[in-house]
């Protein structure tokens, strides 16, 4: 058994599977994920868990270029794009309009679903390189 880090099988292994520029999004209880999409459901009931902690704990194993987030985000759940900024606080910020993250999400790696009902409470991690 693994002892410390990210104890999810599907998510370590999407992450282990990443190569640059790769997207991995992750959405409150309502974001719509294409069917083609892989999807991770870690959603139990509703706020558990939470995106901002399932953020942080990815953010410790995944190496991030950059994040794309929702202008609504900012606009209409303050506090989420507080807790993003907390989380990357000298990783660029690449914003758009909710429809078109919407557009992106069919692109992604695998989409993480959780059990957050904030409205706009999604990113898409764009991955970097350790070197």
């Amino acid at each position: 058994m693994k002892k410390t880090g990210l104890l999810n099988k599907d998510i370590s292994e999407v992450v282990a599977s990443m190569g640059h520029t790769d997207t991995l999004t992750i959405g409150d209880a309502g974001l719509p994920i294409p069917n083609s999409v892989r999807r991770i459901d870690l959603a139990l009931c509703k706020g558990v868990p939470g995106f901002l902690e399932t953020v942080e704990i990815i953010a410790t194993e995944l190496q991030v270029d950059r994040i794309i987030v929702a202008n609504e985000t900012c606009e209409k759940s303050p506090h989420i794009a507080e807790g993003l900024r907390q989380i990357f606080p000298s990783v660029p910020w690449q914003m758009i309009s909710h429809e078109e993250l919407k557009g992106l999400v069919g692109t992604s790696r695998a989409v993480i679903r959780t059990g957050e009902c904030t409205p706009y409470a999604n990113v898409i991690l764009v991955s970097g390189v350790i070197f």
